[in-house]
């Protein structure tokens, strides 16, 4: 196999682990939702997390875990994109193993609700990290056509996720039972996860992408790894 070969391949490989953790990012929210008012019906949950206690639970868990195995294979440019993914894997798998507090919890259900917040935590932060600085790097001199376009969209769902993280914590802190009746935490967590999907599928190529300039009649191939 040509070293051409190897690099071409090695693309595709990051380009299909970015648009995968792109879709299931994405997809979550509405599978969750939807699914559990056909599998369960009844109306929406407090939460995200709270469809671990619906009919959609191996849903929720095994979509987390997904994420958390496809972010542990995830390589970027250099070491911190490594070190980031790894956390951000780890965070992923806690917050599928640790579920959020039910209702009528006991002590250690409430032990294992804060570790899925604190879980919860940092997988939002390190995801947010990824966007508005890992994503926004490019190791080309002259980085794709569309890269300014790109790093606006990382930058705003990277901080689009800080704030959504806050607002949170806020409902949980302040909001009344009234407030909370609208479901705010459940908005403000699929938007965050919404934000991260787009991020990941644009930087896998499926959104925003640079179109290959043809040379001398050769077939064009994808955007480089780098400049996505």
């Amino acid at each position: 196999m040509s070293p051409r070969t190897v690099s071409d391949n090695l693309v595709h490989n990051y380009l299909f682990l970015r648009r995968a953790i792109g879709f299931l990012g994405v997809g979550l929210p509405f599978v969750l939702i939807f699914g559990k008012l056909l599998v369960d019906g009844g109306g929406l949950l407090n939460s995200i997390s709270g469809y671990y206690y619906s009919g959609m639970r191996d849903v929720w868990v095994g979509t987390m875990c997904a994420i958390g195995v496809f972010l542990l294979s995830y390589r970027g440019y250099g070491r911190i994109d490594d070190i980031a993914g790894n956390i951000a894997a780890v965070a992923a798998v806690g917050v599928a193993l640790f579920p959020t507090t039910p209702a009528h919890g006991d002590r250690t259900d409430e032990i294992i609700g804060m570790l899925h917040l604190g879980f919860a935590a940092v997988f939002f932060l390190t995801l947010a990290f990824f966007c508005i600085v890992l994503f926004t790097k490019s190791d080309k001199a002259i980085p794709g056509a569309r890269k300014p376009e790109r790093n606006r969209l990382y930058v705003t769902s990277g901080v689009l996720m800080l704030v959504c993280l806050a607002l949170i914590v806020l409902c949980g802190l302040f909001f009344d039972e009234e407030t909370r009746a609208l479901y705010p935490a459940l908005w403000l967590e699929s938007a965050a996860i919404l934000a991260f999907g787009v991020a990941w599928l644009t930087k896998g190529g499926t959104l925003l992408p640079d179109k290959p300039a043809a040379v001398s009649g050769l077939p064009t191939g994808p955007a480089p790894l780098s400049e996505v």
